[in-house]
């Protein structure tokens, strides 16, 4: 099954050296200190940093570890900071966004999770994931996994974690202004469904359990859990919901008194530990206090910290481990930081080096996509990738929808638009017109709905919301 990271038993080799510090020692009894919270960022951050490759690469064929960037970004340490060897030219967030440029990324049998992984990590480092370059647009990536026969899921159903990871990019990969880019129609049905897939334990796994008693009814995972509540709440879902708070009676259920670690189907890990924290960090929780402090008054951070190589800063993945391991370290600290699965870029120290970098123009002749949702009103909402190739800098929203028709994945999305040209008003959308007050309207970017026209003006990387209403 494909998953939004490489599995963490694949450690990455380190130099023996950076194994070879002392594990930070706490308290008998306490929870982790501000000071300890802030020297483990520090040497954490240090040793992600020990990961860069010599071009300036965190990313590549094979084991990858882009998740640094989510990391960083929770610490305050902004992507474009990170450099090898004093180059500038070769920081961390120019390197990751030419890689995400190229025609070749991610592979040749791309997965829904790829793309998230993607617009997680972008959006972290200063990228705006819509508008990475005139060629590459991540949410359109991720909108042509729209599953029409299961309105809600992303990727094969069967792989929930697509779905998951669906929610965490497109809720949480927020505009540079901040606010929402996707529509609440689509966001809804991603809620839904995710809901509809949390065990009866109040947890969740990879898996598909919708529909299927059995599964519904097993063990539930602790990282599956952290992801699941955190893309609940990055929806928008309050962390006093019902599901939410399930979710995390669900991680305290798990908690091991000694430690404050999670037992979790993999055994007790500081990947597992980082996925829960993150959920909690997500809704809000304190990982720290109430119901996160055991009787021997331990901490899922005390956890991580206690796991932790200082000065090196490196994690291990099991206490019984000798080295550190790079995808337990990223997960870890970002949990110590008190992150979530990602987190706005920080402004970055480096003289002239903007918080954001994307895309401001179509390149005429360059095939680029968009991503576009149809509500009709009556809960029938399409989602789908438009692949067209601009003439201009800019295009319109009549030429979108007339792409649409011929050009979307998946298909169906926009069957027939009135007027067929022209720059007039949108009169009727997939053999739907206008009636009263009851008018196609259309949002770019989570703006307000507006009625829609076909000589609206649509730029690279608009994300376009059409919708039938009052």
């Amino acid at each position: 099954m494909s998953r939004p990271r490489t599995s963490r038993r694949l450690a990455l080799a380190v130099p023996a050296a950076l194994g070879a510090f002392a594990l930070t020692a706490l308290p008998a009894s306490a929870t982790s200190s501000p000071a300890q919270i802030a020297t483990s960022k520090t040497n954490g951050v240090a040793y992600l940093k020990s990961l860069q490759a010599a071009d300036g690469s965190y990313a590549g064929s094979g084991l990858s570890n882009e998740w640094a960037f989510s990391a960083f970004a929770a610490t305050g340490t902004a992507v474009v900071d990170v450099y090898p060897g004093g180059d500038t030219t070769k920081n961390a967030r120019t390197v990751y966004r030419n890689l995400l440029s190229t025609s070749g990324w991610p592979s040749a049998s791309p997965v829904v999770t790829d793309y998230e992984r993607g617009a997680l990590n972008a959006y972290a480092a200063g990228i705006d994931p819509a508008r990475v370059s005139a060629s590459r647009n991540l949410v359109a990536n991720i909108y042509a996994y729209w599953q029409t026969a299961e309105a809600g899921y992303f990727g094969p159903s069967g792989n929930f974690n697509g779905t998951v990871f669906a929610a965490l990019s497109l809720g949480g990969a927020r505009t540079q202004a901040g606010g929402a880019r996707v529509p609440q129609a689509l966001t809804d049905s991603m809620v839904t469904r995710i809901r509809a897939n949390q065990h009866v334990d109040g947890g969740w796994t990879y898996n598909k359990a919708e529909g299927n008693p059995t599964v519904l009814n097993s063990a539930g995972d602790v990282d599956m859990t952290g992801a699941a509540m955190a893309a609940l709440c990055a929806s928008g879902v309050p962390n006093t919901d019902t599901d939410v708070v399930q979710a995390k009676n669900f991680l305290k259920s798990k908690l091991v008194t000694a430690t404050g670690a999670f037992n979790s189907m993999y055994g007790v890990n500081t990947s597992s530990n980082g996925w829960g924290v993150a959920g909690l960090n997500a809704c809000g929780f304190n990982p720290q206090t109430g119901d996160f402090l055991t009787v021997a008054g331990k901490t899922p951070i005390d956890f991580l910290i206690a796991n932790q190589y200082n000065p090196a800063g490196g994690f291990k993945y099991k206490p019984t481990d000798t080295t550190p391991s790079a995808y337990a370290s990223i997960d870890a600290l970002r949990a110590v930081a008190g992150g979530g699965f990602t987190a706005a870029p920080p402004v970055p120290v480096t003289p002239g080096a903007p918080q954001w970098v994307a895309q401001t123009a179509f390149t005429a002749g360059t095939a680029t996509k968009l991503a576009l949702t149809v509500d009709d009103g009556a809960g029938n909402l399409k989602v789908c990738s438009v692949a067209f190739t601009p003439t201009g800098t800019t295009t319109t929203l009549g030429d979108v929808l007339t792409a649409a028709t011929t050009a979307a994945t998946p298909s169906g999305c926009v069957t027939s638009v009135t007027p067929a040209s022209g720059s007039g008003t949108v009169t009727d959308v997939n053999g739907k017109a206008n009636s009263g007050s009851n008018t196609w309207k259309v949002s770019i970017d989570g703006s307000a709905f507006a009625g829609a026209a076909r000589g609206q003006v649509v730029g690279v990387g608009d994300t376009i919301a059409l919708r039938w209403g009052a």
